[in-house]
């Protein structure tokens, strides 16, 4: 099992950022909120930029934004290794996945707890990572919902029918005790068990 740590809810970000860096975790998740398409909002990429400053980690960038178009430019600078938008937004997002593909950085749509995993069916040939929402999107330390392992093993028989090879990941209220929900998943994203504790390296070595 993969894990990308989530560092929404941190208190120090540099900090947590180069202690990350210690670790054996496998990408740095970033989530970008535009106070639009998710209640939140999270710092300007003029910021978000400096990330490289504290971490080498490669980068699992999850945009929660109406308007993915403006941001993929951005964060392709970045050591991105995917770029994620939703599946939910009005945006042509069969455009923006090709946007995406252009910088030859990896793929992924990510799925709302209320959305039906069908409708990533029309994308599925063109993805590489698939973020299975297990909170609602927007806010860090949320419980993990009912019924997510249920969407993952959907998620996974669907993949398994068309024969795609792209990874699921899933997102929110993950640990120790709900990763067990998770077992068909390729990767998992975690933020608050993680970076709320005294120890990152065994939290992170907890969720393999």
């Amino acid at each position: 099992m993969k894990i990308s740590a989530s560092f929404l809810s941190s208190k120090n970000i540099p900090l947590d950022l180069q202690k990350l860096n210690d670790t054996d975790v496998d990408y740095i998740h970033v989530d970008i909120m535009d106070g639009k398409f998710v209640k939140n909002k999270t710092m300007p990429f003029r910021e978000m930029r400096h990330i490289y400053e504290y971490t080498s980690k490669r980068l699992d960038v999850h945009l929660m934004v109406e308007d993915p178009s403006h941001y993929i430019p951005l964060y392709a600078e970045l050591n991105t290794e995917c770029i994620t938008i939703h599946v939910e937004i009005e945006e042509d997002i069969l455009k923006d996945l090709e946007m995406i593909k252009s910088y030859s950085i990896k793929c992924g749509l990510a799925i709302h707890p209320d959305t039906k995993v069908n409708a990533l069916i029309p994308y599925l040939p063109y993805l590489d990572e698939i973020i299975v929402m297990s909170v609602v999107p927007g806010e860090g330390g949320q419980t993990f919902l009912p019924g997510t392992k249920e969407k993952i093993h959907e998620l996974r028989e669907l993949l398994n029918s068309y024969h795609i090879p792209a990874l699921i990941n899933v997102d929110g209220g993950i640990n120790n005790i709900t990763k067990m929900e998770c077992q068909e998943a390729d990767i998992l994203t975690s933020g608050s068990y993680i970076v709320l504790s005294d120890n990152f390296q065994e939290k992170i070595s907890s969720l393999r």
